[in-house]
């Protein structure tokens, strides 16, 4: 199975189209179809239906997808990585990021950073813990950062200066919004969003056999997302302090959970992982920043 089959398969796939993947990948469409045919001998599977005006892919094909994308992923960045080897100013650089207002720290290491080495490329995707140390482990990404204490099995972590600080976001109108602290009794019966991580992980040693009591209506990846669904009526958003608008504009209001209820945010990178220079220059200034913020 070759690098060149499997960006022929990602084309098709992305395209839905042979003819108009040929062109892009400057092959004509005999031999395109053939590479794929042979790509379906080889895996003794069917990866697409073939349609009148366009091509879909099976069950199988939508699994080749992904696994074809992070093949390709991996090979682009390893072939960047050999090139940035020779390159001390200049490269790239991938982070997986959680949602936090402490990713103001990384950004403003990462323009200082940019200031002394203006060729840095750096690559942002976000996501919970699950998703962005998937990536991680397969090559994907150089630094990940969690909202939640990571293995020190697998991972070298550097804490983030302060913590997060646990709250709910609701209407302005609301009584619950009349309160200064929010304790679990007052969420008793009540739809509430959170994201699935921290429904699982925080919220309970938050409010402990009260976890019963606590109804979740709907769960987000992102807060910008629920507060949406708080600005319909639709529920309460537990999060943390900083991520929605609560200005005194915005309809909303947030107030901090009682007993106090925060998340330490890490900065975390394989054990054994080889860096770049650069990739290597600027984990160094991240942990001078860091510890001089804290």
């Amino acid at each position: 199975m070759e690098l060149r089959t499997m960006r022929y398969f990602l084309a098709v796939a992305r395209e839905e189209n042979m003819t108009r993947a040929a062109e892009q990948l400057h092959v004509t469409q005999p031999t395109l179809s053939k590479q794929l045919k042979s790509l379906e001998d080889e895996l003794g599977k069917k990866l697409f239906i073939r349609h009148s005006f366009h091509i879909e892919l099976t069950e199988e094909g939508v699994l080749l997808r992904k696994r074809a994308e992070d093949l390709v992923k991996m090979a682009d960045k390893i072939t960047e990585e050999f090139h940035a080897f020779d390159d001390i100013l200049g490269g790239d650089v991938y982070f997986g990021l959680a949602e936090s207002y402490q990713i103001r720290h990384l950004a403003a290491a990462i323009r200082a950073f940019k200031d002394i080495c203006p060729g840095l490329r750096y690559h942002i995707t976000s996501g919970d813990t699950e998703q962005v140390t998937e990536k991680l482990d397969k090559g994907l990404l150089d630094f990940a950062v969690l909202a939640q204490e990571p293995n020190a099995a697998k991972y070298h972590c550097l804490p983030f200066p302060n913590a997060d600080l646990w709250g709910l976001v609701m209407p302005a109108s609301c009584p619950l919004a009349q309160k200064n602290e929010i304790y679990a009794s007052d969420l008793s019966g009540l739809p509430l969003f959170c994201s699935e991580q921290g429904w699982q992980h925080d919220i309970p040693r938050w409010c402990g056999n009260d976890m019963e009591k606590l109804h979740l209506e709907g769960s987000f990846r992102l807060s910008y997302n629920g507060s949406i669904f708080v600005r319909e009526g639709l529920g309460y958003l537990l999060t943390f302090q900083h991520l929605i608008d609560t200005n005194p504009d915005s309809g909303l209001v947030f107030r901090p959970l009682a007993p106090r209820l925060e998340t330490k945010i890490y900065l975390i990178w394989k054990r054994y992982q080889v860096f770049t220079p650069i990739a290597e220059r600027l984990l160094e200034m991240l942990k001078d920043s860091f510890s001089f913020s804290a």
